[in-house]
């Protein structure tokens, strides 16, 4: 039995392996090699525990075994939700050996995206944490049956029960001996969750040989060696942090994973210096918060060597920052979960390594840039992104209608981003398809204003959005997070017109905010960005409507009875039905049982946030 998915065509298939990317070879493959070759070195490093790679290999084989006693194997699916501690890469591993592919959700998931998960790919196995609010009690069962599925078995950290305890079944490999091996090769071995900040994300199959190669190539690249100490600071499922080069790179490269819960940076401080920590990965976000903390510990950072970038554009001031701050290298990561990988070169020009994302580590990466009709770009010159290759995916797991969106007859993949090909060819990430503001037929891409506002030595973090005009189709709204209570919007579009951008790229609105929403792997959480702006919209709308339809009244207490300014049942009706043409579903009723601005603001914000 095998997990269905979108092969490669046969031609390039052949070619991958004739070339030797596809080496046909497991997952476990790389743990089973270091096993061998250096059975008591250390690979995992979890609070006050220290795990090698023979105790690595021993535990991931009896958790296999129980599994596989269990009735699991080739063709089964597990949704696995743990946070970053060890059990994670036993887990991993023991699920690669007995040949069921796991989900591993991100543990700021909650019951929304798992029972998401679960639909999609029906898991006999689950495993997870009673530390997480999902998982306190066993109300998720319940959850789970709503949507048509019921893990066999369920193993949870934390669990009193002995035959639900996931460390139970880690420490004893059970009473009965049991087969179990990886699927093959060039089948599903886990499926990865696209990057998207928006909506649920679609599901990745990955398999063996294109995920081996990825994290082998990767780790070859960066210069991984077996002294490579490695921080795992963000998500340890996300596939930057798991594969590019991540964990995976590091133990084919015979490193060791230091396991730290966030990229909090006091606390990454602490243990870089504890455990000689030499490489880490973080997003552009937390290396912001890095850069404010390092100057007071910079005794602590004296064995880091190198800063990876990735998960979103780094603004090229925050860029040439890291290796006076932080006393490190920087290398810049721009891939996808879906496949494409570029680095920076460890022997990059300062120009390279501070203002591209690098380019791709394989020789097979085949790449186009090209306009909205599919027509290339000429050089330097930004359009979207399209690329195939020995590790990029052939197509989302049970999405015909996305996978016709998302390649093309020629089998490229359609990322979404905006790049620009460089002289010295690499890539430099300018924005997103879905980012880019079309205001008044002239495109402003998100990222570039971003990285921009960033330069201003005030401001912290930016995120751009477009905004709904009824004369322009779109205008721009700029939310941003400064460390001077005192900065003032006008002193931002100064700072942006002394860089010299068109005016047209002026944000047409700048919020200021105490903190910037980001997603589960930090990144700007722009659906979040958008609610806040509609939220507002609407509820300067609706003030002004009332306004307009009241007499004698020239402002309003938001807690009073608009019965009292003088509203009457038809024109709560009229305002129902203008709010129904706005897209906001809200009965005559429920506006008339709570008349009053504030009440009407609550309710409208709570059916935009569900839509």
């Amino acid at each position: 039995m095998t997990i269905e998915f979108n092969h490669w065509p046969l031609d390039r298939a052949q070619r991958y392996r004739d070339e030797g990317y596809w080496i046909d070879k497991p997952l476990t493959h790389i743990l089973q090699t270091r096993s061998q070759s250096q059975p008591h070195a250390l690979a995992i490093v979890c609070g006050e525990r220290r795990f090698s790679y023979a105790e690595l290999d021993q535990l991931s084989s009896n958790l296999a075994t129980r599994l596989a006693a269990s009735g699991l194997g080739k063709g089964d699916t597990a949704l696995v939700q743990l946070p970053n501690i060890a059990e994670f890469y036993i887990v991993l591993f023991a699920l690669l050996k007995a040949g069921i592919a796991p989900l591993n959700a991100l543990y700021s998931h909650r019951k929304l995206e798992l029972k998401s998960y679960a639909k999609q790919i029906v898991p006999r196995l689950l495993i997870a944490s009673r530390e997480h609010e999902v998982f306190r009690s066993d109300s998720y069962i319940a959850d789970f049956k709503e949507v048509g599925t019921h893990p066999e078995i369920t193993l949870l950290l934390g669990e009193s029960r002995h035959e639900k305890n996931l460390a139970e079944w880690i420490e004893t490999s059970g009473r009965r001996a049991a087969n179990f091996s990886p699927t093959e090769p060039g089948e599903v071995a886990l499926f990865q969750l696209s990057g998207g900040s928006t909506g649920t994300p679609k599901l990745i199959p990955r398999t063996h040989n294109d995920y081996h190669y990825n994290a082998r190539a990767s780790a070859q690249v960066c210069e991984l060696t077996a002294q490579t100490r490695f921080l795992c600071a963000l998500p340890a499922a996300h596939n930057f942090l798991l594969s590019s080069p991540g964990a995976l790179g590091v133990l084919y490269a015979g490193g060791a994973v230091i396991m730290a819960p966030s990229p909090e940076p006091l606390t990454c401080f602490a243990l870089i210096q504890r455990h000689e920590v030499n490489t880490v990965a973080l997003v552009p976000s937390a290396v912001a918060l890095w850069l404010q903390a390092a100057p007071e510990h910079r005794e602590q950072l004296h064995s880091l060597e190198f800063l990876q970038v990735g998960g979103a554009c780094f603004a090229d001031s925050l860029a040439h920052q890291v290796p006076g701050v932080l006393g490190c290298k920087l290398q810049q990561v721009f891939g996808m979960a879906e496949g494409l990988i570029n680095y920076t070169r460890l022997d990059d020009s300062d120009e390279q390594i501070f203002t591209t994302q690098g380019r791709p580590i394989s020789p097979g990466d085949e790449i186009k840039i090209v306009d909205e009709q599919g027509i290339p770009v000429a050089d330097g010159q930004p359009g979207m992104l399209a690329t195939r290759g020995p590790y990029t995916f052939c197509g989302y797991y049970r999405s015909p209608e996305q996978n016709a969106q998302a390649f093309d007859n020629e089998g490229y993949y359609y990322s979404g981003d905006l790049v620009q090909l460089t002289p010295t060819g690499d890539l430099r990430v300018v924005g997103r398809v879905k980012d880019q503001i079309n205001r008044g037929g002239e495109k402003v891409a998100s990222e570039e204003i971003e990285n921009l506002i960033v330069m201003h030595p005030d401001v912290t973090h930016a995120g751009l959005v477009a905004m709904p005009d009824d004369r322009l189709g779109e205008k721009s709204c700029a939310f941003v997070v400064s460390r001077n209570p005192n900065l003032k919007p006008p002193t931002l579009r100064r700072h942006l017109m002394e860089l010299g951008i068109a005016e047209y790229k002026l944000p047409d609105r700048i919020r200021l905010i105490e903190t910037m929403p980001l997603t589960a792997v930090g990144k700007i959480d722009k659906k979040h960005l958008r609610q806040l702006l509609a939220a507002e919209t609407t509820r300067t709308w609706l003030q002004t409507r009332v306004l307009q339809l009241v007499e004698d009244c020239e402002d309003l207490d938001p807690e009073e009875n608009l019965i009292f300014y003088g509203l009457d049942s038809l024109q709560v009706m009229k305002l129902a039905a203008e709010l129904k043409e706005r897209g906001i579903v809200v009965s005559f009723e429920e506006l008339a049982d709570s008349p009053t601005l504030a009440s009407w603001w609550s309710l409208v914000d709570t059916r935009q946030k569900a839509a």
